[in-house]
């Protein structure tokens, strides 16, 4: 069986920890207003929705305070809440929002709503079953995440030239290994790709450098909000 192409099932990740035990409520780590820090509408101002609980345990993870915790809303109640903010753009995070069954339905009706909606997720969850107004933000874990094996490769064909996939590059081994799924996958007639360099681990210039040396076609940011704020919560 072709392991790059396997859906991952219930035994494989444990979900369990950030499923709802009650129909239509769903676990808040926080929802903030900030800029947004990443991807195509980076600089917009942004409501993010976090959700509680995530299946991976990335190398680099900057929110392990949404592993456990947070508060059960239902979706009326979020709803509510981002609606005080007044705000055109709206993203759905985590954790691994995926995990909470109630997901889904949050996202339809964000969308049903009038926002421009997008969803952060590890790429370890299938997406084939999101709102296709949702704009999916799809990581690709490298080695250097210590999470590799929990890329879901199915996903890749439920995403539309709308959605992004992202690379958090930690070295250079990371770098080769992104260019060489983009060439096998060809990713770059798929959809916008994103390099990010992981924070205080691989130097932004040094990964902007690789990319011009190797004239690659893909977006590099880094994260604003980290530029701006560190890593203070809720920003």
């Amino acid at each position: 069986m072709n392991t790059e192409s396997r859906l991952p099932s219930q035994t494989d990740i444990n979900v369990s920890e950030a499923s709802a035990p009650h129909a239509g409520q769903i676990r808040i780590t926080e929802i903030f207003l900030s800029l947004q820090g990443e991807s195509r509408t980076v600089g917009y101002p942004t409501v993010f929705v976090r959700l509680t609980g995530c299946p991976l345990r990335c190398g680099y993870c900057d929110t392990r305070y949404a592993f456990q915790g947070g508060e059960w809303m239902t979706i009326e109640s979020i709803l509510e809440k981002v609606a005080a903010y007044n705000t055109h753009h709206i993203t759905v995070t985590g954790g691994e929002p995926l995990a909470q069954r109630e997901c889904g339905g949050l996202l339809t009706r964000l969308c049903d709503t009038g926002y421009e909606v997008s969803l952060e997720t590890s790429g370890a969850l299938d997406v084939s079953t999101v709102d296709v107004r949702v704009v999916k933000v799809m990581d690709l874990k490298t080695p250097g995440s210590l999470e590799e094996a929990k890329n879901c490769w199915d996903n890749l064909q439920h995403l539309t030239t709308q959605d992004q996939i992202k690379f958090v590059l930690c070295d250079r081994a990371d770098y080769d290994w992104a260019k060489q799924k983009i060439e096998q996958h060809n990713l770059l007639g798929c959809c916008d790709v994103l390099f990010s360099p992981s924070f205080e681990q691989l130097q932004p210039v040094t990964l902007a450098d690789w990319i011009i040396e190797d004239r690659l076609l893909v977006r590099f940011q880094v994260q604003l909000h980290k530029v701006l704020w560190g890593d203070e919560q809720g920003r």
